[in-house]
């Protein structure tokens, strides 16, 4: 099993924020897809602390995707699939035969600001990057691929209206993350 050091750190904080997000649909069955689930600690502490979601983890690397079954292997959980190879720069029809209304939540956690296309996990508000350690990173970012990086707020916003979703709220995290909150429109 791959083993994150950030996941183990901040897998609490994130599942409070889920937890308060989906706390008034529970008891209802959800069905949730983890975009870039990478060694997978995330989707099993998720799906230990919210067993009303069904939770489909997804990467595109197949050491990922090992990780993956090794962790639902040992843990045991019940409400987590196998995960499926996805590229979430393909167009959706080609997401693991997903359909469009199958998906409850979409989650994507450190995936974006490796993404081409122009959305990325946000620090830039109005054009500024911050705080301003994180211009360090998205330096680094831009010099692995000048596709990637930390684009402007604005961005996701725009792209996320064009695909009938709107931003909620952003919630400060530790370490100077963001966690957006997006429902459909």
């Amino acid at each position: 099993m791959l083993l994150s050091p950030r996941a183990e750190r901040n897998w609490e904080d994130l599942c409070l924020v889920l937890e308060e997000v989906l706390e008034d649909q529970s008891p209802r069955q959800l069905f949730a897809l983890e975009l870039g689930s990478g060694t997978g600690q995330h989707v099993i502490r998720f799906a230990q602390k919210m067993p009303f979601v069904t939770w489909q983890p997804s990467d595109i690397k197949e050491e990922s995707l090992k990780s993956i079954m090794e962790y639902i292997a040992a843990t045991h959980v019940k409400n987590v699939l196998q995960p499926v190879h996805l590229d979430a720069s393909a167009a959706w029809e080609q997401w693991a035969a997903l359909s469009r209304n199958s998906c409850d939540v979409i989650i994507a956690i450190n995936l974006l600001q490796y993404s081409s296309f122009k959305t990325a996990q946000v620090y830039a508000i109005n054009g500024t990057i911050t705080p301003s350690c994180n211009e360090h990173l998205d330096a680094e970012l831009r010099q692995m691929n000048p596709e990637w990086g930390l684009p402007d707020v604005d961005v996701l916003r725009q792209l996320a209206y064009g695909n009938g979703l709107r931003m909620e709220r952003m919630i400060e995290m530790e370490e100077y993350y963001k966690c957006l909150i997006f429902r459909k429109l």
